[in-house]
């Protein structure tokens, strides 16, 4: 097992990552969020939306097959019942780096694509945002994963 301290420190030494359920009203939808501070932070980030060709000014791609080039991480922010289907292809993709979503509510994660995409040697973090640690996070992610690691919401190790 590795803590997810040291996941998460690999998962954002990536450059070019894909952050799915990016929305085209962003609100305050997670994703849009995530995808917003990680282009902030010099982050190569690419928008997964198989609805929408643009979000947040930026060309979205309808799965990450299509994103050119190719992306080394992945931040899941579907529905739980989308994380396996992304999962699969990110592996078929060569990709070892998944994050599973997730906030005060259920989020993105699903036990057994995480399961899966263990099995299959990827590094898949189920639970807890990017946002939370490194140079991405701020004070109030900071505080969160503190408190959801408590509560359960963000493993301390994957």
């Amino acid at each position: 097992m590795t803590s997810t301290k040291a996941a998460a420190e690999t998962f954002l030494a990536a450059r070019r990552i894909a952050v799915t359920g990016v929305s085209r009203t962003p609100g305050s939808h997670g994703s849009n969020v995530v995808y917003q501070r990680l282009r902030e932070h010099g982050y190569e980030v690419f928008a997964v939306n198989p609805n929408a060709e643009q979000v947040e000014g930026d060309d979205a791609y309808p799965d990450l097959g299509s994103i050119p080039g190719g992306v080394e991480a992945v931040v899941i922010g579907t529905r739980p019942d989308r994380a396996q289907a992304t999962v699969e292809e990110a592996s078929g993709l060569g990709i070892t780096q998944v994050w599973m979503h997730r906030s005060v509510d259920a989020g993105s994660v699903d036990k057994a694509a995480v399961a899966w995409g263990r099995e299959h040697g990827m590094t898949v973090i189920d639970g807890g945002c990017p946002l939370m640690f490194g140079k991405v996070s701020d004070p109030g992610h900071r505080f969160m994963c503190r408190f959801m690691t408590l509560t359960g919401r963000v493993p301390r190790s994957v």
